[in-house]
């Protein structure tokens, strides 16, 4: 049997909590405001039960509420962050705490002998991940970026689209986030901090993207928004091509009260969409491009034929998404494995790098209101 890793978690807010339900539940199922008994396990297969791989230590949070939280679920509170390190039992640390101190929490812990789990986004800048990385090199000891979604099951499913070119080659994908309630009310909405929405949300979007087209992005533009909150982007819409050519769109916004699709992906052969988190959505795939001519239709004020849509069965068929299972543990069991030298690193730190530095190109771009090269 493989050693179990003693893991610690600084940092019991809302992601530190969802972590510790997490682990100690042995599901790797976040959730909010549960006991641990009532937590479901992922459904599927191939999940992983990360109790054979990760052991919840304890935690410690520098708020009295939260280590009371703790404390009701049987969870061990350090009396300390240093107390945590000192711990020779415990073997890797989760940093989930505020952005600003990913860096030197992270160091600490390596330097204390202790592999790393960070929270997105890792660091608040590249040149804080180059740091990092070099501790982590001198150390000998794991730092693994927690890009968690890309195991999001409606990225996975637009992947598998991209990869087995389901509507054809693509030629551009849209991927959108929206809501209505502003920035939280915490430290996300302050500046120094690490808040605003592309280090929150953006990063996730963008770490998918690169992961998926595995290509050199050119150039890209980006527009940042301040509606809710002055200090910090409240949303922003991206837009990069990549080296073939093919283009992709991302927002995130946070002031939006119609929702649109999160997903849409165009090929020359189909287009398909994905509304939501439940995964409404279609595939649209051309049978025949020879019949592309149609009957004038009314168009406002006037007539088109370039517009008049396809009819379902004349020149097109309606397909489901493609549906599969998948291990919905893959970070956490990946960790574990990395941290054991069994496994290479999934999402690696040159990765979280790049990711860094696009959103520092998307700030370039939105205060100079100019498109900026990345990788051209």
């Amino acid at each position: 049997m493989e050693k179990i890793l003693n893991i610690g978690i600084v940092g019991c807010g809302g992601m530190g909590s969802g972590h510790a339900i997490a682990l100690q539940s042995g599901t790797g199922n976040a959730l909010w405001k549960v006991k641990t008994d009532d937590v479901p396990k992922f459904p599927g297969a191939l999940t992983t039960d990360i109790s054979k791989h990760l052991r919840l230590r304890g935690i410690f949070d520098i708020k009295p509420e939260r280590r009371q939280w703790a404390q009701e679920r049987k969870i061990p509170v350090y009396e300390s962050y240093d107390a945590m390190l000192a711990d020779p039992d415990i073997d890797a640390v989760l940093v989930a705490t505020p952005n600003h101190l990913h860096k030197e929490q992270s160091i600490a812990a390596m330097r204390a002998g202790k592999h790393v789990l960070c929270e997105k986004p890792v660091m608040i800048t590249s040149e804080d991940l180059e740091e990092v990385m070099q501790v982590s090199r001198e150390t000998g000891r794991v730092f693994y970026p927690r890009q968690n979604r890309e195991w999001d099951e409606d990225y996975l499913i637009i992947k598998k689209i991209y990869d087995d070119k389901l509507v054809g080659n693509v030629f551009n994908i849209k991927s959108r986030l929206t809501g209505s309630r502003g920035i939280p009310g915490d430290w996300r909405g302050i500046k120094e901090y690490g808040g605003g929405m592309m280090l929150d949300w953006g990063v996730h979007l963008i770490d998918r993207i690169l992961q998926m087209i595995p290509e050199k992005v050119i150039k890209l533009f980006c527009s940042c928004t301040y509606i809710t909150n002055k200090e910090c982007e409240d949303g922003f819409q991206l837009h990069m091509t990549f080296e073939s050519g093919l283009t992709v769109d991302i927002e995130v916004g946070t002031c939006h009260f119609i929702s649109e699709p999160m997903w849409c992906i165009y090929g020359d052969r189909g287009s398909a969409v994905i509304h939501n988190f439940q995964l409404d959505g279609k595939m649209i795939r051309l049978t025949s491009w020879e019949d592309k001519d149609a009957e004038p239709i009314a168009a406002g004020a006037g007539l088109t034929k370039t517009m008049a849509p396809r009819s379902v069965g004349e020149s097109v068929e309606e397909r489901p998404l493609p549906r599969f299972d998948f291990d919905r543990n893959t970070l956490y069991r990946n960790f574990a494995e990395v941290c054991m030298g069994t496994a290479k690193q999934i999402v690696t730190q040159e990765h979280a790098l790049r990711v860094l530095r696009l959103m520092e190109a998307c700030f370039r771009s939105n205060e100079s209101g100019e498109a900026v090269l990345f990788e051209g």
